[in-house]
């Protein structure tokens, strides 16, 4: 497929754009609720909001009341989510969960509320300091006609206020994936503030009991689920990258046409110039990247596990490169909170920990190679 938007996808990309632009600004959300210590993190009437406009069931099938597109279009959203900031569940609720549970009977339980704009999805992977989904130490023992889950989960997102919790554990016949509800009891949430002003959690299982239908899938048979969820909220992670990259640029672009050093516009001097082009570029082949792995899941290729690592790479080195470039640009000023630059530097940090950095996805990607 050619590497450009077709004429619906740029219809959904100017409506998520202006929509964006106005309802998800950074005034109107992100420093919103953080000012207010707000303890979700985000505003559950732009959630509301998100549903009205159908954004909630791109990933859902028209039967089952979604919009039935596909990864392309969720990504075209998140981009437009990174370049305003918008805190929203729409990345783990939307793109992630709905990816893992729409084939299984807990769509046709959670999928509604999704689509209301009522429900809010997390998803508990991470054990450790860094994004290792191969080592799931949580154990998951048969208890009855269910299971007992113990362990410890963290970086969370929202997982202080989700409704459902997706849960990866290890039983003995292999991973498996479990639906755990809020309040379970056991189960003790603990909502940590992360760096970009966002609400994570670290969540502790002491013997949390479930029965056998909060299986996702099968017993022992949740590494191929894992995988699609996974890829899903990868592909997401890195659109919504490369929007925080693009703004990040825009942002230091219009900066370099307005401050004035030595009587001259600093936009006028050439390494500034030669460093703004070099910038573009690299959000440029980052952005095809991205679109290209959103495509190969779409058609569910076999080399888009390959192309999803190349993708979350990449655009994290040129999110990164942009919010550094724009911090150092804007001098001392770019420092401080007044300016929204540095909100951004905030937020690519969080994104590139989020499904794996750069350096996981180089090993992965060459592991996947045979190397």
């Amino acid at each position: 497929m050619p590497l450009y938007l077709n004429d619906d996808q740029t219809m959904l990309r100017d409506a998520a754009r202006s929509f964006m632009a106005e309802e998800g600004a950074i005034a109107k959300q992100l420093r919103h609720w953080r000012d207010r210590n707000c303890k979700d993190g985000f505003g559950h009437g732009l959630w509301k909001q998100f549903a009205g406009l159908g954004f909630t069931g791109i990933l859902i099938d028209e039967a089952q009341g979604g919009l039935g597109l596909g990864h392309v279009e969720a990504g075209i959203v998140l981009e437009e989510i990174g370049r305003n900031l918008t805190p929203s569940p729409f990345l783990m609720t939307a793109v992630a969960f709905v990816e893992a549970v729409k084939d299984t009977p807990h769509a046709e339980r959670w999928f509604p509320g999704i689509l209301a704009g009522d429900t809010v999805a997390a998803i508990a992977v991470d054990e450790g300091p860094r994004h290792r989904p191969d080592t799931i130490a949580m154990r998951a023992e048969r208890s009855g006609n269910g299971f007992s889950l113990s362990g410890r989960k963290q970086f969370v997102v929202q997982g202080a206020s989700a409704d459902i919790i997706l849960v990866a554990a290890s039983t003995e016949e292999g991973p498996t994936l479990f639906a755990v509800g809020k309040g379970a009891p056991g189960l003790e949430v603990e909502g940590v503030r992360l760096a970009d002003s966002s609400i994570g959690a670290r969540l502790t299982f002491d013997r949390v009991g479930v029965d056998a239908d909060a299986v996702v899938g099968e017993v022992g048979r949740g590494a191929d689920i894992l995988a699609r969820l996974l890829g899903a909220g990868r592909a997401g992670a890195a659109a919504e990258l490369v929007g925080v990259g693009s703004a990040a640029m825009d942002m230091t672009v219009g900066y370099l046409k307005q401050r004035k050093q030595f009587g001259r516009l600093i936009g006028e001097f050439q390494a500034l110039q030669h460093r703004a082009a070099h910038l573009y570029s690299e959000l440029e082949i980052a952005r095809a990247a991205t679109l290209k792995a959103q495509q190969m899941l779409d058609e569910s290729s076999a080399g888009a596990e390959a192309m999803v690592s190349v993708a979350k790479a990449k655009a994290g080195h040129s999110a990164t490169l942009a919010v550094q470039e724009g911090v150092q640009m804007h001098g001392g000023i770019g420092m401080t909170d007044e300016y929204d630059i540095g909100l951004y530097m905030k937020r690519d940090r969080v994104l590139n920990e989020l499904f794996g950095d750069p350096a996981f996805h180089a090993d992965r990607l060459a592991r996947l190679k045979g190397y």
